[in-house]
């Protein structure tokens, strides 16, 4: 039952991690469809990119994920998180594309004029 219980919280802390990920990611997107571009935009630029350096040192891997491995041996793409298999398995491809498309439209904005 420990073991069921530590994986609940692994997976609520990680799904509410993307959760915040995901609206900054959109806050991004935002800011370079509509021009308004504040501080929050390259606070959130500056986070989205830590992120990803945490992916990178950890092999593609959320550090949460290698933690929940040691409570579940699932196969599933969403045994580490409250996500559809779909999305979970996606996820990445997903809004590291919805990233870039917003940070391309910033960093025009910001450079080469609204």
């Amino acid at each position: 039952m420990g073991n069921l219980n530590t994986l609940f919280w692994i997976k609520l802390l990680h799904t509410l991690i993307w959760a915040f990920f995901v609206i900054v990611i959109f806050y991004v997107l935002f800011s370079g469809v509509t021009g308004k571009i504040d501080t929050l935009t390259w606070v959130g630029i500056a986070l989205v990119i830590g992120e990803g350096l945490v992916l990178l040192i950890f092999k593609m891997f959320c550090p949460l994920t290698i933690l929940a491995r040691k409570y579940s041996d699932s196969n599933k793409d969403n045994f580490d998180i409250f996500l559809p298999n779909w999305l979970a398995k996606n996820n990445k491809l997903i809004f590291t594309t919805l990233f870039l498309i917003g940070l391309v439209l910033v960093l025009a904005r910001t450079f080469f004029g609204q």
